[in-house]
C-alpha cells in the first residue's frame, strides 16, 4: 500500500451554512477509511460531490470541508482545484506517502452523473487502486462510483463493510421478533420498502403522516392532515400484502388512531378524545396550521409503540414519527426512540430525517448502527441491488 496512489469516494455532501459545515456527522463517517490508508502509507486522493450544482458553482465547492477533514483524519488534507485536469495531476503527483487530497466536486461536470466512460477513465487515472466508501451515493451508476471500477481493481472502505454488515444482520439474518417502525410524509417514496419488509418482519409499525394515507385508503377521516392521494392505490395494496392488518401491518400516526378513546396531546398541552381532536384538527385556520397540524404521537400511541419492542427482538427504524425538528412536537419521536434503543435488541436507524432527529435528541449513541446511506439504505431495504456495491472486489 505504502506509496500507491488510492483513490476514495467519499460521501462529503454535507449541509453547509455561511460557508461552514453545519454538520460534520458524513466527515467523521468517513476518517477512519482515510486515516488508516494514510497510516499505512498510501497516497490518499478523495473524490466527493456536494449538492446539486448545474454548472461550477462556488458556494458548492469542497474547499470549506478542507479543515474539517483534516482535523477529522489528524493530518492536513491538501486541496484540488479540479477532479480531472491539470490542476487534478500536478497535485497528485506532488502527494507524499501518507498525505491526503480533497479533488474539488465531481459533480461541477455533469458527465459525473451521465457515467461518461471518458470522464470515468479520467479520474481513474488520478489512482492505482478504487475505494469505495461512500455507500449513501451506491444506489446511484455515476462515473465517481461505479464507472472507475472499469479502470481500476476495486474495493469497499471500512465504512461500506460497516454499513452492509449492519444492514445484513438486521434484514438478512434478524433476532426474532423483528419489528421495523417507518415514518415519514410520503407513502410512494417508500412502497417497495414497506412490501419488502413485509415479507421480513414480524411487525410492521407505519408512523409520520404517511399513515393519513393509509387511514384514508381504508375510508377512515383524515381531517386536515396531510395525505398523499396519487399513493391511495399503493397504500391499499401494502395493506392486502399484511397477514392481518391490526397485526402484521399496524398502522400509527400522529392524531388518529385505531382504538377508539386514545388521547393526544396538542402543543399546548390540552388532551383531546378521538373525535373531539379531529374536530379540532378539521376546524384549525391556515394561519395556525404550522403550529397545530404538526403535532407528536399521542401518550396513548407512545404505550402502544412501546409494547411492541418485547421479546428481545430485532429492530430497524426510518422516518421520524413526528416533526421532531420543532421541540413541542419531539415528545413522540424521543418515546419511540428510547423504546427502540432501550429494548435489548439489534438496533439500527437510517434515513436522514430520522438519523438527524435521533442525534439532535441525544440518542444516536444508543443505537447499534446509525446509517449514513439516505436513499441507499432505502433502496437495499427495498430489496435492490446497489450499482456502487455490486461493482467491489471485497464486500
Amino acid at each position: 500500500m505504502a506509496g500507491k496512489r488510492v483513490l476514495v469516494r467519499e460521501d462529503l455532501n454535507v449541509p453547509m451554512k455561511d460557508g461552514h459545515i453545519s454538520d460534520d456527522s458524513r466527515v467523521r463517517a468517513a476518517a477512519p477509511t482515510l486515516q488508516h490508508l494514510a497510516q499505512r502509507g498510501a497516497r490518499v486522493v478523495v473524490m466527493s460531490h456536494l449538492g446539486r450544482p448545474k454548472d461550477r458553482e462556488p458556494d458548492l465547492s469542497l474547499k470549506p470541508v478542507v479543515a474539517d477533514l483534516g482535523r477529522r483524519v489528524g493530518r492536513a488534507v491538501q486541496f484540488a482545484e479540479d477532479c480531472i485536469g491539470e490542476s487534478a495531476i500536478s497535485a497528485v503527483d506532488r502527494l507524499q506517502s501518507g498525505q491526503v487530497l480533497l479533488l474539488e466536486n465531481v459533480r461541477f461536470h455533469k458527465e459525473d452523473e451521465s457515467n461518461d466512460s471518458g470522464f470515468a477513465r479520467r479520474l481513474a487515472s488520478l489512482g492505482d487502486v478504487f475505494v469505495n466508501d461512500a455507500f449513501a451515493a451506491s444506489h446511484r451508476a455515476h462515473a465517481s462510483v461505479v464507472g472507475v471500477a472499469a479502470y481500476l481493481p476495486a474495493y469497499a472502505g471500512e465504512l461500506m463493510q460497516a454499513e452492509l454488515a449492519a444492514l445484513h444482520q438486521a434484514l438478512d439474518n434478524p433476532r426474532r421478533p423483528m419489528v421495523a417502525v417507518v415514518g415519514g410524509a410520503k407513502v410512494s417514496t417508500k412502497v417497495g420498502v414497506l412490501r419488502n419488509l413485509l415479507q421480513k418482519v414480524d411487525a410492521l409499525l407505519i408512523g409520520g403522516a404517511m399513515a393519513n394515507t393509509f387511514f384514508k385508503a381504508r375510508g377512515w377521516p383524515t381531517g386536515a392532515g396531510l395525505v398523499e392521494d396519487s399513493a391511495l392505490h399503493e397504500a391499499e395494496e401494502v395493506a392486502k400484502g399484511a397477514i392481518k392488518w391490526d397485526d402484521k401491518l399496524a398502522i400509527k400516526d400522529e392524531w388518529k388512531s385505531l382504538p377508539s378513546g386514545v388521547m393526544h396531546m396538542a402543543p399546548a398541552g390540552t388532551e383531546y378524545t378521538i373525535s373531539e381532536f379531529a374536530e379540532k384538527m378539521i376546524s384549525i385556520s391556515d394561519n395556525t396550521a404550522a403550529g397545530h397540524l404538526l403535532h407528536k404521537v399521542g401518550r396513548g400511541k407512545v404505550e402502544e409503540y412501546m409494547a411492541a419492542f418485547n421479546a428481545d427482538p430485532g429492530r430497524s427504524r426510518n422516518g421520524p414519527v413526528g416533526v421532531a425538528e420543532i421541540k413541542d412536537f419531539s415528545d413522540g419521536t424521543r418515546a419511540v426512540g428510547e423504546a427502540i434503543a432501550g429494548s435489548g435488541g439489534y438496533t439500527l436507524v437510517g434515513g436522514g430525517d430520522t438519523v438527524a432527529a435521533i442525534e439532535s435528541l441525544g440518542l444516536a449513541g444508543r443505537f447499534s448502527h446509525v446509517s449514513t446511506g439516505g436513499g441507499a439504505t432505502l433502496e437495499y431495504l427495498e430489496g435492490k441491488d446497489l450499482p456502487g456495491v455490486a461493482i467491489l472486489k471485497e464486500v
